[in-house]
């Protein structure tokens, strides 16, 4: 059996939630002034990707739109002061957490 087909599968569940939109995915609104900071997110550097962490990675930027960004994807370079975009490596391990 492929080793990476769990990782894989996890990649698929994690990305399909904002299938229709790319890989942004809206959880809770937020207003259309709130804008994304970065500046507290070092402490989830290292963690699993996964939706809960997603989600506390929103909550904590205050990001209206989090991007994930599987590991050799390219993602576009439009800036959009409300968006967060986290990168992880081949293990799921968070490796950035950016605003833009």
């Amino acid at each position: 059996m492929n080793s990476a087909l769990p990782i894989f599968a996890l990649a698929i569940s994690i990305l399909t939630g904002g299938c229709a939109a790319g890989n942004d995915v809206a959880t809770t609104p937020a207003p259309e002034s709130a804008t994304c900071s970065d500046q507290a997110l070092g402490s989830f550097i290292g963690q699993k990707a996964s939706t809960e962490t997603g989600a506390a990675l929103q909550n904590t930027s205050g990001a209206r739109t989090l991007r994930w960004a599987p590991p050799r994807s390219a993602v576009t370079m439009d800036f959009r002061p409300d968006r967060l975009t986290v990168s992880y490596d081949d293990a799921m391990t968070i490796i950035s957490a950016r605003c833009g």
